[in-house]
């Protein structure tokens, strides 16, 4: 229903070139007026401000600024572009809408020439901004002419959004998968196809431990903390759970890592087995299995004790891996990063060197310090990090996430970037012209109930490796892959998640998409 209705008004969405022939040349029978703004989130002082521009001529152009051009926040537009020209286009009083590609409209404004220009009173209250000033001569350089709307109200989007920011996730999602002309029955036909293909993960094993214990008491002389043990659980984390992940979605999987001669090497590939992969470990008695320890009483980490070795792996072992992916024929490589002395900047040219041609190369650098980047990692097909690790990776800590993106793509060399926002979604960064309206889309996250983080990021990268390998759409692959990650997180522990699940979380989108 919501999508049939947003097709109502998509006619009214012109690109420069179409609304010339729309409105015609100058001198026009039918004045024209054009507004110009974000229209972030469209608000009463918003809609004063067009009523009274269409009360100036009969023809009203709203022009809305592109997601690219967008500056006010580090992680503004709240509304992408593509549905910020829907909500403007059902607005009756508003006859065409423009989304315009620059920075700002003063191409536009020579190249369409309306007759009037709108814009909000506050422009004007203390004299000529010299930006409106470049707009004013833009206009008076054909013989258009500027007016300003009344100003009695004004709103601002942003302390709009701050307060309380709008619950539009479902709607983002439609727009985008009208715009690629991709269906829910579309998304359920990849998840299917996912079955089959064959992935070779090499990376960093990381036995994740939680010691449950009970408070007793301190001592009194020292400020040492007192607890009584009450279990140990251990689980398959690291390299180790994607590996899982990707076979509970349906591939086919290899698994290359570095495993110490220890109790905990035994775990591994048991547990490893028993999920049916194929794991091809390489045992170095210098060295501990990774172990993260943490100790939780009463629901809290009190400390978190890690057994690890992260020195660099020997030339030798770098020869085995190295020989493994060469001789692996795969669908797709995924290195799988956590910096426990696999990947580092003597052994990563040497493993790339090696990887089969034609396989399709995903990198994933999960790192809490600043030793990890992900640009080491060149020229892949698919890199997911997070919003930290690639302001680290670039030295960035103040630029917005479309232009961090647009850098860590040039940066990476990359062909496709999912850049996982936290609670808000991710952003994916697909091609290299930065400009271009196409570029960048978001897809809000999709937990309901979050019970635990932990994994969300394995989940997705995953699905949306495996959906690029069978349907090279990026949509899909970071449709999907938000998807997995919602379930990850909707559940206590890093759980591989399983293609049904993701199916619900699909039928339950569909469902709210038709108000059912």
């Amino acid at each position: 229903m919501l999508a049939s209705l947003m097709k109502q008004y998509r006619h009214k969405i012109k690109n420069a070139e179409e609304l010339q022939v729309a409105i015609g040349p100058r001198p026009r029978k039918k004045k024209v007026i054009m507004c110009h703004g974000v229209f972030d989130v469209v608000h009463p002082g918003h809609l004063r401000h067009l009523i009274y521009a269409k009360s100036k001529a009969p023809i009203l152009v709203a022009s809305l600024t592109a997601d690219v051009h967008i500056a006010k926040g580090q992680h503004r537009p709240y509304v992408p572009q593509d549905l910020r020209a829907l909500n403007l286009a059902a607005f009756e009083v508003v006859d065409y809408v423009l989304v315009d590609s620059e920075p700002t409209p003063l191409k536009n404004l020579l190249q369409i020439q309306p007759d009037f220009f709108a814009k909000g009173y506050e422009y004007n209250a203390n004299g000529v901004h010299p930006k409106t000033q470049e707009e004013l001569d833009a206009l008076q350089s054909y013989g258009g002419k500027m007016i300003f709307t009344p100003g009695d109200i004004v709103y601002s989007s942003t302390k709009l959004i701050d307060l309380a920011p709008p619950s539009i996730k479902i709607e983002k999602l439609l727009t985008l998968m009208e715009s690629e002309g991709i269906t829910f029955q579309n998304l359920r036909e990849a998840l299917m196809n996912l079955k089959g293909k064959c992935v070779h993960v090499i990376g960093d094993t990381i036995v994740d431990s939680y010691t449950q214990t009970a408070m007793i008491g301190g001592q009194t002389k020292t400020p040492t903390m007192s607890v009584l043990f009450e279990g140990k659980t251990d689980y398959i984390g690291g390299a180790g759970v994607v590996a899982k992940h990707l076979r509970a979605a349906g591939a086919r999987v290899i698994f290359s890592t570095v495993l110490g001669e220890d109790p905990l090497k035994e775990f591994v590939l048991e547990g490893l087995k028993e999920s049916d992969v194929d794991c091809r470990p390489i045992i170095d008695p210098t060295r501990p299995t990774t172990n993260k320890n943490a100790i939780v009483a009463e629901g809290y980490r009190l400390l978190k004790v890690d057994t690890v070795d992260n020195r660099t792996i020997s030339d030798e072992i770098v020869g085995e891996l190295s020989d493994s992916i060469s001789r692996t024929a795969c669908d797709a490589l995924v290195f799988s990063d956590f910096r426990h002395g696999i990947f580092n900047r003597r052994t990563i040219p040497q493993l790339i060197e090696a990887i089969p041609q034609g396989a399709y190369r995903v990198a994933d650098s999960q790192v809490a310090s600043r030793w990890g980047n992900i640009t080491e990692f060149q020229g892949f097909d698919l890199i997911t990090p997070n919003e930290r690790e690639a302001r680290f990776a670039l030295a960035d800590q103040d630029s917005g996430v479309r232009p961090l993106a647009a850098r860590l793509f040039e940066a990476a060399k990359c062909r496709l970037l999912i850049l996982k926002l936290g609670d808000r979604g991710v952003l994916t960064c697909r091609g290299g012209d930065h400009e271009a309206l196409e570029s960048y889309f978001v897809v809000d996250s999709f937990v309901e109930r979050l019970a635990d983080a932990v994994g969300a990021g394995d989940a997705l990268l995953a699905y949306s490796t495996l959906t690029m390998v069978a349907t090279r759409s990026e949509v899909m692959a970071t449709i999907l892959g938000s998807i997995a990650a919602a379930c990850e997180c909707e559940l206590d522990g890093n759980i591989p998640i399983r293609p049904e699940d993701v199916m619900k979380k699909i039928d339950a989108a569909e469902r709210m998409a038709h108000y059912q």
